[in-house]
């Protein structure tokens, strides 16, 4: 007698490592269940959450989601619910006492356990073959997991554990099986990629797995996400000025400027090298687009101190910039300060950090008017087709919209297009004649 296969929903919050997580967990089930990623409650019977538990925000969407999915399979709408992810590796004994509608808490260092649970095939995830989501032509290559930094706002090796890095080896098998599958862009992430290989080898490697990455035949765009400022391996960077498939683009967390700030951050390093950091990668690719993150309302920091951060960004006109209020993080080093900027001040400089950064990005953006830029398209709509150049990582920055009513431009391919127009964090294009 034959049923019908149970459906199972993976719902996925956070990060794009999360992201990766979820798609080994998805391959390695969908033999047994029917998968899916829909909303809707009414077309799974078993739900796994993948959860994220980086600062408050992302707790709360946490333990929101949690509570929705409990209420679902305490009215029977879904039969089995898991919660699995970064915020189990915080919170495991307040969830497990207080959300009896849970059928499992895994951690992600757990996975193993759950696949075998839900009897799927536990060598598949061994063997790191993922189930994708999202465009077919882009994909999240993690090279390692955890880190072993000790910035003190942050709750990431609480809950992912030291740094662990993944084979050279068995990252070029993966980056030749997502060509062979028509990835046409791999995302490089890492909490760290610039620690890659030091755990494995005893020294930084990065620079040797992107030699050989860019070797493989039929490779696309390489982007390089999440690299730590202290001890930076400057010898990658003549490997992103000339290794063609690599986008000369740097997701490059800086965090703070102020000495005293970066200090209680343990950061590990100072403005002035932070500045001497940057011009020697502004000097050695020249053209290069930065990415960055910074913190806002950090334990002690005075308006001369956040004053200083808004210098500098007017000197060194960071191209990509994302901003946190700091939220005081229990576990974590920096919970032992008093959280003493006002909330009202924190929203206000996070403000003030932004629209400056609205502005920096209009003003390189109108600088790309009359430009011919290479450009992947990641969809359609009617007449437009829309994709990103080199310089925009996929969901963060900016998009290119190049109007084709002729549907010469397809998803997945990348063409050079001329840019016509630019609003803050948007391009127009069209096709050169």
């Amino acid at each position: 007698m034959h049923t019908k296969p149970l459906r199972l929903h993976i719902t996925t919050l956070g990060c794009s490592k999360n992201l990766f997580d979820s798609e080994r967990l998805a391959a390695a089930l969908s033999e047994r269940y029917t998968l899916s990623h829909s909303t809707e409650l009414a077309l799974a019977d078993i739900v796994i959450l993948n959860t994220c538990g980086f600062i408050d925000r992302a707790k709360k969407e946490s333990v929101d989601a949690i509570l929705s999915y409990a209420e679902a399979r305490k009215a029977g709408h879904i039969q089995r619910l898991y919660v699995v992810g970064c915020l189990v590796g915080r919170d495991r004994p307040t969830l497990h006492a207080e959300l009896s509608e849970v059928d499992g808490f895994y951690t992600q260092a757990e996975f193993d356990q759950l696949i075998t649970h839900l009897q799927g095939d536990l060598r598949r995830y061994l063997l790191g073959e993922r189930k994708r989501i999202g465009y077919p032509h882009h994909a999240y290559l993690k090279i390692s997991e955890g880190c072993n930094r000790k910035c003190s706002f942050c709750a990431i090796p609480l809950m992912r554990g030291t740094h662990i890095s993944r084979p050279i080896e068995a990252l070029l098998d993966e980056a030749r099986r997502l060509i062979d599958e028509g990835v046409r862009e791999m995302s490089l992430i890492a909490q760290d990629l610039t620690y890659y290989g030091m755990d494995l080898y005893g020294k930084r490697r990065l620079a040797d797995l992107l030699e050989k990455l860019v070797a493989l035949p039929d490779i696309g765009w390489i982007r390089l996400h999440y690299a730590y400022p202290a001890g930076f391996p400057t010898e990658i960077l003549p490997i992103i000025r000339d290794a063609k498939p690599i986008c000369k683009y740097l997701d490059m967390p800086l965090q703070h400027i102020s000495d005293s700030i970066l200090r209680r951050m343990r950061r590990g390093l100072t403005r002035s090298r932070t500045e001497a950091l940057l011009h020697t990668i502004r000097e050695t690719v020249p053209g290069i687009v930065l990415r960055s993150t910074f913190i806002v309302g950090f334990p002690g920091e005075t308006e001369e101190d956040f004053e200083a951060l808004l210098n500098f960004l007017q000197t060194y006109r960071i191209e990509r910039v994302g901003a946190f209020l700091y939220s005081h993080e229990e576990g974590t080093h920096s919970y032992q300060y008093t959280d003493d900027v006002p909330p009202r001040t924190k929203k206000q400089r996070y403000r003030r950090l932004m629209t400056l950064q609205q502005a920096l990005s209009y003003e390189w953006n109108q600088k790309q008017i009359g430009q011919t830029l290479p450009c992947l398209i990641d969809e359609r709509q009617g007449e437009i087709a829309i994709g990103r150049t080199p310089y925009d990582a996929l969901e963060v920055d900016n998009l290119v919209y190049v109007r084709d009513p002729a549907h010469r431009l397809h998803p997945g391919h990348t063409y050079p297009v001329r840019v016509v127009d630019a609003t803050e964090y948007d391009l127009w294009a069209e096709q050169p004649v």
